[in-house]
């Protein structure tokens, strides 16, 4: 049972020691799943792909859920395009899961990338995590894959949900310039 009072949610980097155990867990978490299918170094060389600075606002984003001081879940986002925010390494901690942890860190993930202008994401998953195909085909995201192959003929899952209801009005002060500009927001009159 998921104890709401006490989780929390903290924005932060991937640099954060309270990230280490979500950092830590996915590197297991892949390597147990596929070994070196898609690295001969394995997961880490994934996790380490995209620098910490990917993760930051005002394009993007790192994410814990913290319940009694221990990390027990987060996500990220970056920027895929101008429209897009890309959202990677969205995990629960193993021993918590079927909890709705995920789906609480998705929809958070979700409210955060529209604060930060954004109107559609995109990611992707392993053919090998049923699991969180479930998850994204359950929380309105669109596969951008054939649902009835085999999955492992694509490797990488792609999904993409609109998030334009979510959307902040133009002119709210919680939109970053830079991102307003990127935007067209701050048209000259």
């Amino acid at each position: 049972m998921m104890n709401d009072m006490s989780d929390t949610f903290l924005y932060t980097s991937p640099l954060d020691p309270r990230a280490k155990p979500l950092i830590d867990e996915l590197i297991h978490e892949y390597d147990s799943r596929y070994g070196n299918y898609f690295n001969a170094e394995g997961a880490a060389v994934e996790l380490n792909r995209y620098p910490p600075e990917a993760f930051a606002p005002p394009d993007g984003n790192f994410l814990l859920l913290i319940r009694d001081g221990e990390t027990i879940g987060g996500g990220a986002f970056k920027n895929y395009d101008e429209r897009t925010a890309e959202f990677k390494r969205i995990w629960t901690r193993s021993d918590l899961r079927r909890q709705g942890l995920a789906r609480k860190v998705l929809v958070e993930l979700e409210a955060q990338a529209a604060r930060q202008g954004y109107s559609r994401i995109y990611l992707t998953t392993g053919f090998r995590q049923p699991e969180a195909v479930g998850l994204y085909l359950n929380y309105g995201y669109t596969a951008l894959f054939d649902t009835s192959a085999d999955p492992e003929i694509y490797k990488s899952l792609p999904f993409e949900k609109d998030i334009t209801h979510l959307a902040q009005p133009a002119h709210d002060p919680r939109t970053s310039s830079s991102r307003r500009q990127a935007l067209g927001l701050d048209q000259a009159m």
